[in-house]
């Protein structure tokens, strides 16, 4: 099966509050958003950030806007106000959800941005 980075099939965004990392994925059409709600599951971002994310994770759809929200617990090493790493508020963990792999089937042709 053919593989793609997610940012060849969505936008993303990230957010924090406290411990929590949330990262908003808008994919660029409905086809994508087929692809990306069966892929981007819990375990696949755990998987995914390794030792950066330490507690639950959860994913809501909003098929509406063909968007998920990716909720991390645990993951901004104890906040903004508390950690020692570069990227206090987590702003780069979209960044690097950009850069995940995702299966698509094959004959799959890639649409534009909107």
């Amino acid at each position: 099966m053919p593989k793609v980075l997610l940012k060849e099939l969505a936008y993303t965004r990230s957010g924090d509050k406290g411990d929590i990392s949330n990262v908003g994925v808008l994919a660029f059409n409905k086809s994508n958003f087929e692809i990306l709600r069966k892929q981007v599951t819990p375990q696949r971002m755990k998987e995914h950030y390794k030792d950066l994310v330490k507690g639950e994770v959860e994913v809501y759809e909003m098929p509406n806007i063909n968007a998920l929200q990716v909720v991390m617990h645990n993951a901004l090493g104890g906040g903004a106000t508390r950690t020692l790493r570069w990227d206090e508020t987590g702003k780069s963990m979209c960044l690097a959800m950009l850069f995940m792999e995702i299966n698509v089937p094959d004959g799959f042709r890639l649409t534009e941005p909107p």
